[in-house]
Order: C-alpha cells, then structure tokens, then sequence
C-alpha cells in the first residue's frame, strides 16, 4: 500500500474513508501515470476505458464544436476525480495543462471495486453532486454575467481552488498569488469572450489596483472585496 500510504491528496480524494484493506485493494488495481503538458490522457467519444485521481497538477475538461473549435468545459485539480466510471464512452477529453501525476484505474476494474465498496460510492455521489452545483453556477456565470463580472469571478475561482489544492503555496496576509494554468486565449475560449476583451479587462482591474499581474500568467489579488462586489 505504499503508494496509498504516500499520496498527497489521499485525505481530500475520493478513496478518503476507506479502511487499510479496502485501500491496499485499491491500490493493486491503480497505476501512478506522470502527464507533459499538454498531454492528452482520454480523448472525446472514445470507449470510457480508464478513470483516475489527480495527484498533481491541473488538466482541462475539452469538447469539440460541429465547427472543429475545442470548447473547454471544465478544469480539475489535484484529489479531483476524471473518467466516467459506469459509462460507455468518454463525454470530453482530458489533457494536462500543467504537468501532472495521475493515479489511474482500468474503469472495468474501478467500476467493479466501487460497487464492492459503498464508501467509494458514496464519495463519488459527492463529487457528482458538487460538479454539478459548480456547472449551474458556471451556466450562470456565462448567460447573465458582463464581461467585468465574468473575469472577476473567474480569477477569484482560479485561486481559491489552486490555494484549496496546494497547487499554490499558502497566502501572505491578504494578498494572494498565484500562475493561471490557462493562456489568455484559453481564457477567453472558457469565458465566452475575445481575447482583447479579456486583457482589456485584466488591464482595468490592474490600472484600478484591484489585481496586480507581475507576469502574463501570474496574477496578484490586491482588493479581495472589491473584485467579489465586481463578481456579484
């Protein structure tokens, strides 16, 4: 159980609960696998064959439109769970954007272990539950928000997952620092906006003091407050 017994994200993953023999019989069906960014690990429509753990890194929920445009519908990071266990076929693609470790199971194997295992079960009616309250909200975000509203929300996310993650080292007093994950472009594709609306955007909430950006990826929350009245 040795890989189990080092995982960084055990306690906040979904094998978390289970018992010393339920998790070494876990382990004996699950392999570590280490992504490049930008490395694909399942791909959209193909047979559901694998699910997995994030132990490090960040990786990027994609669809293609009828147009051949890829539409990112969603980010994981680490102790977040991918794959569709119970499923024929794979609803998005999954690729690292960050380098990334994953620990990954066979979904036959995973499918039959869960169903032996309520616990697991439990946890992953958990994790369904909160995708789903984080897709309505999303939904929300992108129909009724402006474009001042949609970046605000979408940096205030960014770090308060990447901090709840450990993907980010902790917080000094009330500033918070942090590398998105995302190129501006690939902003822009998850807010339904253009690039130059949102450097337009990033440069407003930079002149007014709101959010510094030291590098074009790294950004500086300096007025908390204001950027979440400005998220609504």
């Amino acid at each position: 159980m040795a890989a189990c017994d080092t995982c960084v994200v055990r306690n906040r993953a979904i094998c978390a609960g289970l018992a010393g023999d339920e998790l070494a019989a876990l382990n004996a069906i699950g392999r570590r696998r280490t992504l490049e960014a930008g490395e694909p690990l399942i791909w959209e429509g193909d047979e559901s064959v694998l699910v997995a753990n994030v132990i490090e890194g960040v990786l990027k929920l994609s669809s293609s439109t009828e147009d051949g445009r890829e539409q990112i519908v969603g980010v994981v990071y680490p102790s977040d769970f991918i794959g569709r266990p119970f499923a024929g076929a794979a609803g998005h693609s999954v690729t690292a954007l960050t380098d990334a470790r994953v620990c990954v199971f066979a979904r036959a194997d995973f499918d039959r272990f869960a169903s032996e295992h309520p616990k697991l079960e439990h946890k992953l009616l958990e994790r369904t539950l909160g995708e789903l309250d984080r897709t309505r909200k999303w939904m929300l975000l992108l129909s009724r928000k402006t474009a001042q509203e949609k970046v605000a929300t979408f940096l205030l996310e960014m770090s308060d997952r990447l901090l709840e993650t450990g993907c980010e080292g902790p917080s000094i007093g009330p500033l918070r620092k942090f590398d998105l994950p995302f190129s501006r472009q690939q902003v822009a594709d998850v807010l339904g906006l253009t690039i130059e609306t949102v450097s337009r955007q990033m440069t407003a909430l930079k002149r007014d003091g709101i959010i510094g950006l030291p590098t074009r990826r790294s950004v500086e929350i300096i007025d908390r407050t204001t950027l979440e009245d400005i998220a609504g």
